[in-house]
């Protein structure tokens, strides 16, 4: 169709790019002297009604989205059973064709573009709009700026009987969301997923699932636990890592939402890309193992230190070694939860808090009130000590939540905020064995996990 006029104003100059609706061709705008990007349905879909009203809800959907980082609808319309929709022309790469390019990009380039994709998105979602097909050749860059577009699969969240039947997948293998491949009922969460993956492919240059057919590729998606962004691309900041594993949960209940992604990558800072932090996996079967404890290193230089010690003569009297000893494990076992106004926090899982396994975890709900509250005074996880410890450490993946140790109506640690590994003080002379680990404010995390509480 390069030469053609569409509705006596749009000359289309050059194909630039085709889908299996539609083909996209540079254009120049007679009446306003521009360029612009026109689409075109292709025509053996001009007779089927489905496909022309699912094209002509696209550009209704889009042209409600007035965004920076939202290519804009101009115009939309039908020549000779054609149907047609006018988009702002954005000269410059696709995200694909950027990656292709340069491989992984930059944690500060990464997260700058995430920002922007997300904060898209998000402003899609609170308007009612699903993208259901998030993917870097949807993502066009213009002097450096992320503008989403091909909105041609969208469906707003609350038209309950949408062109699409129930069962048709739509979406593209790489980047479908689990419950989009198999053929579920699919919201705002699906372009979490798919938006996760993009992620994923700018931090390491690969997607994490791959095969030779679609069918391949979706079954991944439905039934393998994701590779952990780490294992890839090892300097990534904890903090993306722990994000980025947190989309691509296979229940869509258990991601964040596209908002809470926004404000979480407005939060990661670039600058400690080098941070190489320890950070507590998240959990996966097939890769769940019990982590190598650091204490038979401990116990061994400590043996050599008494060996030299005693080799000198300067072996220490009985109380000093006593002293010397230092503190001692108490064995402590989670037994259940305290949800005031609520029925139970994921109680099911309150054994991994204490099994000794880092890789699995407690999770308390996932809640979205603001400033990191609970909507109530805080939930808790109840604690039986084996005798009176001196201190509680516990390991989470979710730092930045607010805890303080209890036992009934007394605060043993008073509330402090909480890091990947912290140490709850205990007072001298405590006879009590019955502690509640009392959470009070989850952070910038919209549920918190406690990965491992050990006493001492």
């Amino acid at each position: 169709m390069t030469g053609e006029v569409i509705a006596g104003r749009y000359d289309l100059e050059e194909r630039v790019g085709s889908g299996g609706m539609s083909t996209v061709y540079r254009a120049h705008d007679a009446m306003l002297e521009r360029k612009v990007a026109l689409k075109i349905l292709h025509q053996r879909f001009g007779d089927d009604e489905e496909y022309v009203e699912r094209f002509r809800r696209e550009a209704r959907a889009v042209a409600q989205l007035a965004h920076p980082n939202i290519v804009t609808v101009i115009d939309r319309g039908e020549e000779a059973g054609r149907q047609f929709i006018v988009f702002e022309y954005v000269d410059g790469d696709d995200l694909k064709q950027f990656i292709d390019k340069a491989g992984p990009l930059p944690i500060d380039q990464v997260v700058e573009l995430g920002r922007e994709i997300a904060a898209a998105l998000a402003f899609a979602h609170e308007r009612g709009i699903v993208h259901r097909d998030v993917k870097p050749q949807n993502v066009l860059l213009s002097d450096g700026r992320a503008k989403v577009t091909d909105f041609g699969i969208a469906r707003s969240l609350d038209v309950e009987r949408g062109v699409t039947q129930a069962g048709t997948v739509l979406g593209t293998s790489n980047y479908i969301a689990p419950e989009q491949a198999s053929g579920q009922p699919i919201g705002d969460r699906s372009d979490v997923y798919s938006f996760g993956v993009v992620l994923f492919e700018l931090l390491t240059g690969t997607v994490p699932f791959e095969g030779e057919s679609f069918v391949a590729v979706a079954l991944q998606h439905i039934n393998e636990p994701a590779p952990s962004v780490l294992e890839r691309r090892p300097d990534t900041p904890p903090r993306l890592a722990r994000l980025v594993d947190a989309m691509l949960e296979k229940d869509h209940n258990a991601r964040p939402s596209m908002d809470e992604v926004a404000g979480e990558l407005g939060a990661v800072d670039a600058l400690e890309a080098g941070d190489r932090t320890v950070v507590v996996p998240r959990r996966q079967a097939p890769r769940r193992g019990r982590r190598r404890s650091p204490w038979p290193l401990v116990l061994a230089a400590l043996g050599l230190l008494v060996l030299v010690g005693a080799a000198a003569g300067l072996l220490l009297p009985d109380e000093d070694q006593k002293s010397a000893a230092g503190p001692k494990e108490v064995s402590i076992e989670a037994l259940g939860t305290v949800d005031p106004k609520g029925d139970g926090e994921h109680d099911s899982e309150v054994p991994n808090a204490t099994d000794g396994n880092g890789e699995t975890y407690w999770t308390t709900s996932r809640y979205s009130f603001p400033a990191g509250g609970f909507g109530k005074e805080g939930v808790g996880l109840r604690l039986d000590a084996s005798r009176p410890p001196s201190a509680l450490v516990v390991e989470s993946e979710t730092a930045g939540f607010t805890a303080e140790v209890r036992s009934g109506d007394q605060v043993l640690a008073p509330a402090r905020r909480a890091g990947t590994r912290t140490t709850f003080e205990l007072p001298e002379g405590l006879d009590a064995t019955n502690l509640l680990l009392w959470i009070t404010n989850r952070g910038d995390n919209g549920a918190v996990r406690i990965n491992e509480v050990r006493a001492r």
